[in-house]
């Protein structure tokens, strides 16, 4: 695992604290417990593998869903960090 830069300097978690770990239990197949790791990890992927569908096929409003996709990923990591801050 790539250590975070941000954790070993400052001493608490960056945003993306997680994700690493959490992508080896996903393809490991342990979902439930991918999710408790970083919650914003299936958010992250669709909308990386919705992004590049729509490069390729130009969907109709696509740019508008990748936002949409992109901003409720970064909620969901936002309020995932500062639950795991508060705890």
């Amino acid at each position: 695992m790539i250590e975070c830069h941000w954790k070993s300097k400052y001493g608490i978690d960056c945003f993306g604290c997680g994700f690493q770990r959490s992508l080896n239990l996903l393809l490991e197949g342990e979902f439930l417990e991918s999710f408790k790791m970083y919650p914003a990890l299936v958010p992250v992927i669709f909308t990386f593998i919705y992004t590049a569908l729509h490069l390729k096929f130009k969907f109709k409003n696509g740019a508008r869903h990748i936002v949409i996709f992109f901003s409720s990923a970064v909620i969901i990591m936002l309020v995932s960090y500062f639950y795991k801050l508060l705890l």
